[in-house]
């Protein structure tokens, strides 16, 4: 089973490279895949690379079932 997040674009670095901000943390990825990413752009992430731009509010929906299911789990 494979998991894709969503995360925001916090960095843009060249090289098709970019940081994303999960939950406060953050990792490079690849933004290779995709045209025209921007700082404060969510994407969704896939091992390491950024495989779609995702509009913000269906991304602050995603994100907040996430934070439910982690919430039901403790």
């Amino acid at each position: 089973m494979c998991l894709a997040l969503p995360a925001r674009v916090v960095e843009l670095m060249g090289n098709d490279l970019g940081v994303i901000d999960l939950g406060g943390v953050r990792k490079e990825v690849s933004l290779a895949l995709l045209d025209d990413v921007a700082v404060g752009d969510y994407v969704i992430i896939h091992v390491g690379y950024a495989l779609a731009k995702l509009d913000p509010e269906e991304a602050a929906k995603t994100l907040a079932l996430f934070a439910e299911m982690a919430q039901a789990g403790a």
